[in-house]
């Protein structure tokens, strides 16, 4: 048998193992005629794409064993899971993993009965699959996961089958540009694999039917030197293939000596759903979008489709492919490379196994000198930028900064002192900290940078997005989809801890008042809180020193989401860096330079959570001690979301006991918080004192104003704070009328000075904390 037999073979073992995942419950071989009660009740999975990724595996594991090449995959089409998990079986890391599935005939029963099956493993190319980084059902974004994990892996090549259904999404159009980014010094190759069959669930896709040559320029300008590999003909198909990857990996090999400017891609058109029925109940299958899918159902209740599976199996000669025992025979596993080059057990796929800790400076030296609470300001995310400066410098091959294109406007531009922004292509004077290895990624697509960051995090590196707040929900369903990832792979004993994805959102909702409504949406916040407690982190630091705790804790946590959200406009510096540690750790908890309350028992809680939200609620409380000296008051501060929770809902959260001795059982508690007013409601409705919680947030009121005006458009400005206190502390409306009544002026006179100067009263916008 000559290698293209063997390679023949592999595929043909995989097919079928790929369709038994799909149908079988029992008689895997079959050993017997195939009986309705072999049968799942219930048909899941996708054939369509399968076989086209089947031989995809079947040729890259020769290109591997002959070039000792490290390599891994990135399976874009959606639910492509059984030509992965088949894959991997056929390697035998399926079987390392999860010793019950053996490679025998018993194993593979099992293997065909848990696909798709209760209490067995998803339709797609999930965490449970070894080799995998990349869940096959998240359409738009393999090229950018492949592009992430090629950063900074000098030797690595990532195969990234691209789905024609998935190019056709904005997400994926955009990753073609990521070989602008690329550094041939420092980082891997990605080697797109365009695989257009034609179809995806009931229509034609677009680049199956544009003329060719449109296609390849297309791919030219792109960037890609094209390579087509067409046809249906196995007998044709497998040495085109084979020629062609010998051509491609040359021309990486030239891209990688210097000798080639452009890197190469496949154009893989075959059939949907090839080598399957090509026709049943009367109509084509087989190169439609009847493939998409189960070909064949029905089959416990309809004989000829039973006969028609059988016959299909059959195809594939599996006397030929396993022994009695049903093991692999030597032929099929003869281009199977060894160790972890195997593609389902390189390293790469599992990061945790190769993440090193970072080399973090100490960032109490980078504390911002406070002497007396909340009289100077700082400006958080450039005090920030000074730390993140010296981790890249300290991290040179394995830290990153992604964003789009807003690193300086975020105030993080002290980076820029220690790298410049990834830039592989023209390169002009007067362009700005652009050039080859640069560690800050800047491209103007949040999709890029968030399938960026995931591609490195997952392949065992670190990593920082920043962006502005309104703007994160570009990625939503990206965050979801990760979040997802982390939550299975925490259960699944042999995916090794990963570095947590950070998000530091600055240009906020309060401080968007000069780009206006459109730039204004604390709503992120909202989606995070969806996931579970396991994965997701949300901090609210309200000063420079807080934050810079925060961002250090968060660098060196694993399997997680974090999410900071921090200002980039001078706020008032409200800790020393020692309160700042202790402040962050505890999460939240009582500012006792603020209230007047110790030793006594608060007539109001005022809380708060956010930058802005804080300073309002400490100007608040400056203007109740003035004005009502007898009052006592209680702040609490909130950096940690999560402890708002029962300890029983989150591991962060706060026990009944030590919820109500912050917040008491039954006094007016005033919370003037970042977000949607909601979303406090929502974490805290189990407690005891709900009732009395009264919440500020943003309302989605906005506009392009003044910073104090976008607060009392949302009532959590200081003088409406005032009158929730007056409104609600029993006795208080009574003797406070005038105090009351005076906060309703003073609303109207900031207002009507803002409309005749357009800027806020130098007393509210300069003010800073009287005692």
């Amino acid at each position: 048998m000559d290698e293209l037999q063997r390679i023949d073979a592999y595929w043909r073992a995989a097919n079928y193992l790929s369709v038994g995942q799909i149908y079988l419950l029992d008689n895997p071989l079959p050993a017997e005629p195939l009986k309705p009660e072999h049968i799942k009740p219930r048909l899941l999975g996708h054939w369509g794409t399968t076989p086209g990724l089947n031989f995809c595996f079947a040729h890259l594991n020769r290109i591997i064993a002959e070039r000792d090449q490290d390599m891994i995959y990135i399976a874009g089409p959606g639910h492509g899971g059984p030509a992965a998990v088949a894959h991997a079986w056929l390697e035998g890391s399926y079987t390392e993993r999860y010793p019950a599935i053996s490679q025998d005939a018993e194993g593979m029963r099992r293997l065909f009965r848990q696909f798709s099956f209760p209490g067995g493993i998803p339709s797609h190319v999930a965490p449970e699959t070894p080799g995998s980084i990349h869940e096959g059902g998240e359409l738009g974004y393999a090229l950018a996961h492949a592009y992430g994990a090629a950063f900074d892996n000098p030797h690595l090549v990532v195969a990234c089958v691209i789905g024609d259904g998935e190019a056709e999404t904005g997400p994926l159009a955009a990753s073609w540009h990521s070989n602008k980014f690329l550094d041939r010094e420092r980082d891997g190759v990605v080697l797109p694999i365009l695989h257009l069959n034609g179809y995806k669930i009931a229509n034609p896709t677009v680049l199956a039917r544009i003329p060719e040559e449109e296609l390849v320029k297309l791919m030219e300008g792109y960037g890609y030197r094209p390579h087509i590999v067409s046809g249906d003909d196995p007998q044709v198909m497998h040495p085109l293939m084979a020629r062609t990857l010998d051509v491609v990996f040359e021309q990486i090999a030239d891209y990688r000596a210097g000798r080639a400017d452009r890197l190469p891609m496949i154009v893989l058109r075959t059939p949907k759903g090839w080598t399957g029925p090509k026709e049943v109940d009367g109509v084509p299958v087989e190169g439609t979008w009847r493939a998409h899918q189960v070909p064949l159902s029905g089959m416990r209740d309809n004989p000829e489709h039973l006969a028609m599976l059988e016959e299909w199996m059959r195809s594939y000669r599996p006397e030929e492919l396993f022994d009695a025992e049903g093991r692999p025979v030597a032929e099929v596993l003869a281009t199977v490379p060894a160790g972890t080059r195997r593609m389902s057990a390189s390293p790469h796929a599992n990061g945790g196994e190769l993440l090193r800790p970072l080399v973090l400076p100490d960032f109490r030296t980078y504390a911002v000198e406070t002497k007396s609470p909340a009289a100077h300001s700082s400006e958080p995310t450039r005090v920030l930028g000074t730390f993140l400066r010296d981790v890249i410098a300290a991290n040179p091959e394995t830290f990153r900064l992604m964003g789009p294109d807003e690193t300086a406007s975020n105030r993080l531009q002290a980076v820029f002192e220690a790298t410049d922004r990834a830039w592989n292509a023209e390169l002009l004077d007067g362009d700005d900290h652009l050039g080859a290895g640069g560690r800050v990624m800047e491209v103007l697509s949040e999709h890029l940078c968030q399938g960026w960051l995931e591609g490195y995090l997952l392949t065992g590196r670190h990593g920082l997005f920043n962006c502005y707040e309104a703007f994160i929900h570009i990625i939503d369903a990206m965050f979801n989809q990760h979040a997802k990832w982390m939550e299975s792979s925490r259960k699944i004993p042999w995916r090794r801890p990963v570095a947590s994805l950070n998000y530091l959102l600055s240009s906020h909702v309060w401080r968007q008042d000069h780009n206006g409504f459109s730039h204004q949406d604390p709503g992120f916040l909202d989606v995070v809180m969806n996931k579970k407690a396991e994965v997701v982190r949300v901090y609210l630091p309200p000063d420079a020193n807080t934050l810079l705790s925060t961002a250090d804790h968060c660098l060196r946590s694993r399997d997680y989401v974090n999410v900071i959200v921090a200002g980039k406009q001078p706020i008032l510096d409200l800790f020393t860096m020692d309160e700042a540690i202790a402040h962050c750790t505890r999460g939240l908890g009582i500012v006792p330079w603020a209230g007047n309350d110790a030793g006594t028992e608060p007539d109001v809680v005022m809380a708060c959570a956010g930058d802005v939200p804080t300073l309002e609620t400490l100007a608040a409380v400056a203007l109740l001690r003035e004005h009502l000296p007898e009052l006592k008051v209680r702040v609490v501060n909130v950096v940690d979301l999560m402890r708002l929770q029962p300890a029983g809902e989150h591991p962060h959260g706060m026990s009944d006991a030590e919820f109500d001795t912050l917040f008491t059982v039954d006094k007016p508690v005033i919370f003037n918080f970042h977000g949607y007013p909601w979303l406090i409601h929502r974490l805290t409705y189990r407690r005891t004192g709900h009732a009395n919680i009264h919440v500020r947030g943003y309302k989605e009121e906005g506009t392009t104003t003044t910073p104090f005006d976008m607060a009392m458009l949302n009532d959590i400005d200081r003088f409406h704070l005032v009158i929730d206190v007056i409104d609600r502390v029993p006795g208080l409306a009574e003797r406070a009328a005038y105090l009351r009544q005076h906060m309703v002026d003073s609303r109207l006179a900031a207002r009507a000075h803002t409309r005749a100067f357009g800027e806020d009263p130098a007393g509210i916008r300069d003010w800073t904390w009287p005692y």
